[in-house]
């Protein structure tokens, strides 16, 4: 929606202020306070990043067994978050707020760490954002969009959708590993919900979808907040196996300030991953990383530039050139810093809401970002329990890319739902997206309709069938 101004509510060039000329405020017909107050809104609505992120890193061990300190991943998570959304702010000029991507971060996790060091899952994520910059810069990134099917597009986007609320589910016990004589997954550990942390969890689900369907602002954080306090207050009267919470036990911190520690910071290895993982998996990962880096920015720049009425009479946003490459600049920021590539946030939507028009919004956000990494031992009381209720609520709204594929054109249709279901089914984002490619690519091949098959999607599916078969590549060659 495209706001008209009026004349003559536009101040004389010479009688603004240097911040209202650079953010062009009266243009765009806002206030410091009212750009003040929707990037607090914002940060409010996604602080929930600092303390979840955090959790899922810290919880995963790299190839040689390493794990992440909570107060390293909250400083680098924290920092990064700000100093990305400053930079699109003043680069920019739009109301975005970014921080580590939740579509990012189980990639980074659950598909590089299990096959190379920390370091080198980092410099991957540094990798991406490179790339999606040079993909900005020359115009490339267009040319992919247009060569992914759309209906994959979302179909990425629902199963990682999946992906992330079984993690959620997992990870605080509400799904549990099936006996090997019975079904692979069960509810609780043995067909039971059971246990203390598991209520905890149930409570803070309940919670958060009752404050967010009211539409309260930070209904996460304040969920994830009042969750943890009760069940510092349970494990203190309760007894309880430490195990049971998993990686964060919860108890009241010694103190609320710390130095924050960056000990993450620049603590990278470029190309590592690709000779401790072999080049075929690692350049699986990257690819993976890059597809989900730069889809998932796409349609929330859009969406939220759209809301705040930025998106002009030809459906284009202004600068967009500017804000994709700062999106990708900050995905080096988020690698470099010891994590998850940073990107734009769809809460940043609640800003909007507040009536948020411009980067001085985005600046005050990022701001208090930073400020945020002095409270890093606040992370370290918060378990799993209290911020796998966000993953779930997360993974829902992610599910509602669904409405927008063909379900009845089962070209389309096949191939995204083996996508989506491979996902969480295989807990791997990676052989999701590539056999969704496979599909989508032998169905059209099989109809005839070859010259539909944009060459990079050809390109793309041998990549990855080549990774399906690698044990027996292997195999072959060794033999």
């Amino acid at each position: 929606m495209t706001q008209t101004q009026s004349p003559t509510t536009t101040p004389a060039t010479g009688s603004r202020s240097a911040l209202d000329r650079f953010f062009r405020l009266s243009e765009r017909k806002t206030t410091v306070s009212r750009e003040i107050r929707g990037g607090i809104t914002t940060f409010v609505a996604m602080g929930y990043v600092i303390l979840l992120v955090p959790l899922i890193l810290g919880g995963v061990a790299d190839v040689d067994g390493n794990k992440l300190s909570i107060a390293q991943l909250t400083t680098a998570t924290a920092f990064s978050a700000g100093l990305s959304t400053v930079l699109m702010g003043l680069v920019g000029n739009v109301p975005l707020a970014l921080a580590a991507g939740l579509g990012v971060v189980p990639v980074v996790a659950y598909q590089a760490a299990p096959y190379m060091t920390w370091p080198q899952a980092f410099g991957l994520v540094v990798l991406m954002g490179i790339i999606i910059v040079i993909m900005a810069a020359t115009g490339l990134r267009t040319m992919i969009i247009n060569a992914i099917p759309v209906a994959l597009k979302n179909a990425i986007g629902v199963g990682i959708g999946m992906f992330i609320a079984m993690i959620g589910l997992v990870s605080s016990g509400v799904v549990g590993h099936g006996a090997p004589s019975g079904p692979p997954v069960t509810l609780g550990a043995d067909g039971h919900l059971q246990g203390w942390p598991v209520f905890i969890f149930a409570v803070g689900l309940l919670l958060m979808l009752g404050l967010f369907i009211r539409k309260m602002p930070g209904a996460i954080l304040i969920s994830i907040a009042v969750v943890t306090v009760l069940a510092i207050i349970v494990n203190k009267l309760a007894t309880i196996e430490p195990t049971a919470w998993g990686t964060v036990v919860p108890k009241a911190p010694e103190s609320f300030f710390a130095a924050p520690d960056f000990g993450l910071m620049l603590d990278i290895d470029l190309f590592g991953g690709f000779a401790r993982a072999g080049a075929l998996v690692a350049g699986v990962v990257l690819f993976t990383l890059v597809l989900t880096g730069f889809f998932d920015a796409m349609g929330t720049v859009f969406g939220v530039c759209d809301e705040a009425g930025l998106v002009d009479e030809k459906g284009t946003v202004p600068g967009i050139g500017k804000i994709l490459t700062a999106d990708g600049v900050a995905q080096i920021i988020g690698g470099a810093s010891g994590g998850a590539g940073s990107t734009v946030y769809v809460e940043s939507a609640t800003g909007v809401g507040e009536g948020a028009r411009t980067g001085l919004t985005s600046v005050v956000t990022g701001g208090l970002f930073c400020a945020a990494i002095f409270f890093t031992p606040l992370a370290a009381v918060v378990p799993i329990q209290a911020a796998a209720p966000a993953l779930v609520l997360v993974g829902a709204l992610m599910m509602t890319q669904a409405r927008k594929i063909d379900w009845s054109d089962l070209e389309v249709a096949v191939p995204a739902f083996v996508t989506i279901v491979l996902m969480p089914f295989t807990y791997s984002i990676t052989n999701g997206v590539g056999a969704g490619l496979i599909a989508y690519v032998v169905i059209k091949a099989a109809r005839g309709k070859f010259r539909e098959i944009h060459w990079l999607v050809w390109v793309v599916s041998v990549v990855f069938a080549a990774y399906f078969g690698i044990s027996a590549i292997e195999q072959v060659l060794g033999g």
